[in-house]
């Protein structure tokens, strides 16, 4: 399994930005996909996922403000991200979990200036 995430850079605060993540390989029907960042110095954090039934969960911390949907056919999940704020500043990782081991994109670095 590969993944490959895209549609970081560098925005303004209150800006926006929609990340995207394709996975190829052996992709199970059922999985979940999912979102999670880094900033320097500190823990790789959840930020939302989505299940292959759609059902979605979000980190408190980007409710209102983020959105993950996926393309089941495609096996690409977004995220979209509005209201943007320095706090988000981070590497966002694309991660898939389904029956095996947890597989990780190389991530994609999404900077927020002030």
């Amino acid at each position: 399994v590969h993944l490959v995430e895209s549609g970081g850079g560098l925005v303004q605060a209150g800006g926006s930005l929609r990340l995207s993540c394709a996975a190829s390989g052996s992709i199970f029907s059922a999985n979940v996909m999912g979102w999670y960042r880094q900033a320097p110095g500190k823990q790789r954090d959840f930020v939302a996922t989505i299940t292959s039934g759609g059902t979605t969960r979000y980190a408190d911390s980007v409710k209102g403000r983020f959105t993950i949907s996926r393309d089941n056919a495609k096996n690409v999940v977004y995220l979209q991200m509005n209201s943007l704020n320095p706090e988000d500043t981070a590497v966002y990782y694309c991660k898939l979990s389904q029956s095996g081991p947890n597989y990780w994109g190389q991530g994609t670095q999404v900077t927020v200036s002030s």
